[in-house]
């Protein structure tokens, strides 16, 4: 985009109106803005990737939530990394990269607070990774799995939305602490992938009843659910639980954009003794130093893997959010790609 002393021309993404169930694109529109210099304790940034996760269905919303809604007519947001082009924050220089939240546009003004300069030689992966594996979703698969289920050796854990950003990275965690891992996917070349993640077992939900299929694949039952879908997914793994077994609820992307019943047989709960846990992962922030060196070692040790799916440019953005939204043919984390 033109850039001058004065100002930045850029494109962002506008909530143009609330969706009505399932978002279509003529809730948003794609706007040109000029960017001003920044002002004293704020940083230009040239974003170069950012990313769509299914939690930003909810900000479309209107009402008390665990995080305020988008504004129309204003420009959404959510994580993003890009290059600093002009600082006016001491410590942060032209030239460095810093993660922030102002993604949906190409160039952004962040208060230096609200930036956390990335050390993109650290765990030797792209930029795109500190929006996924080492970013919020690995956090909340990290916390996920060792502080709400707490995951134990021998045990069997069940994920569901095995494929996506926050699943399989959960799985493989799962995997490494000595659990037996299954998976739930949409398609069978999400279920391929997740065998070659080391999942031990992996079932297409489109294949039959989730309980069928979840009671075939784990026989001897489940001792912790990492819930990403809830509906019929939270009611196989009810039905599939051993004695004190733990859920740890951290979305429920079926009810995300209509309706769905609730399972049907919560009062096994009850009986079995379960443990449900919802959380949000910015409740965890004080776990963030541990989680980046751990996962960041793994990685350096090529024992956790990591999948990434790019679209690429501003234009694309919408579209990348609805197929996250559609569980699409995308695997791993979904980023897009805006000045790589």
């Amino acid at each position: 985009m033109r850039q001058n002393a004065e100002v930045v021309e850029s494109r962002e993404w506008q909530l143009l109106r609330r969706p009505q169930g399932w978002p279509v694109p003529d809730d948003f529109r794609l706007v040109e803005v000029d960017v001003p210099p920044p002002g004293d304790g704020e940083l230009l940034v040239r974003n170069l990737v950012m990313s769509v996760d299914p939690y930003m269905r909810g900000r479309m919303n209107e009402g008390p939530s665990y995080a305020p809604p988008y504004q129309l007519d204003q420009p959404m947001y959510g994580g993003a990394i890009g290059s600093v082009e002009q600082s006016r924050v001491a410590g942060i220089e032209p030239g460095q990269v810093v993660r922030h939240g102002l993604g949906w546009r190409e160039w952004a003004l962040v208060p230096g607070r609200q930036a956390e300069v990335v050390d993109t030689e650290a765990a030797g992966v792209p930029v795109s990774a500190y929006l996924g594996v080492l970013g919020m979703p690995g956090l909340t698969a990290w916390v996920g799995v060792y502080d709400i289920a707490e995951a134990r050796p021998g045990e069997t854990m069940f994920v569901s939305a095995a494929s996506g950003a926050v699943g399989s990275i959960a799985g493989q965690l799962a995997k490494l602490a000595g659990l037996r891992v299954v998976g739930s996917a949409g398609t069978p070349e999400k279920v391929e992938a997740l065998l070659a993640l080391g999942f031990d077992a992996a079932f297409d939900y489109h294949d039959g009843d989730v309980t069928e299929l979840l009671h075939k694949a784990a026989p001897e039952g489940i001792d912790c659910y990492f819930d990403n879908v809830g509906a019929d997914h939270l009611q196989a793994a009810l039905a599939c639980m051993n004695p004190f077994g733990r859920i740890a609820a951290c979305g429920m992307i079926a009810a995300y954009n209509e309706v769905v019943a609730a399972p049907t047989n919560l009062s096994l709960i009850v009986g079995r003794k379960v443990t449900m846990h919802g959380f949000i992962v910015s409740d965890h922030a004080r776990r963030e130093p541990a989680f980046r060196r751990h996962v960041a070692g793994l990685l350096r040790e090529g024992r956790l893997q990591f999948r990434e799916t790019h679209r690429d440019g501003i234009g694309a953005a919408l579209d990348a959010l609805l197929d996250v939204l559609r569980g699409g043919q995308h695997i791993g984390k979904m980023v897009v790609d805006l000045a790589l």
